[in-house]
């Protein structure tokens, strides 16, 4: 029974599309393992809107708060049909969030300023 449960928590804890999250504007986000994620690829897909679903999944996935930051672990420019990583650590971070930032671009973002992402955005498509 031990080994049971030790094997079905294994599975739980690794990267597998059964544990995927679809955002509010059906960005779809899957877990990568220690703490990386995944926006998964599709047409058009933009920097901004890949960040709009990190934000949104690391508050409503992870229960990260505004101030958690967040880092692209995927380099820019993407190959077709590549999605956007996005870590929760500096150490895998490219160096550049692939946004306008006025100032120095470390990678990274705040949760909320990734969330605001999100206006923008919809405002753009309505």
């Amino acid at each position: 029974m031990f080994r049971l449960v030790i094997a079905a928590s294994a599975i739980l804890l690794t990267a597998s599309p059964l544990l995927a999250w679809t955002s509010r504007d059906g960005f779809r986000v899957e877990p990568q393992g220690a703490g990386q994620f995944e926006v998964q690829a599709r047409p058009g897909l933009s920097a901004a809107e890949a960040w709009c679903a990190a934000g949104s999944y690391a508050v409503q996935r992870l229960g990260l708060s505004q101030q958690d930051r967040i880092w692209r672990a995927t380099a820019a420019p993407r190959r077709a049909g590549q999605g956007i990583g996005f870590s929760l650590s500096p150490e895998a971070s490219t160096g550049k969030t692939g946004l306008l930032i006025v100032g120095e671009d470390n990678g990274s973002v705040s949760v909320a300023f990734a969330q605001q992402l999100c206006w923008g955005n919809r405002s753009i498509r309505e």
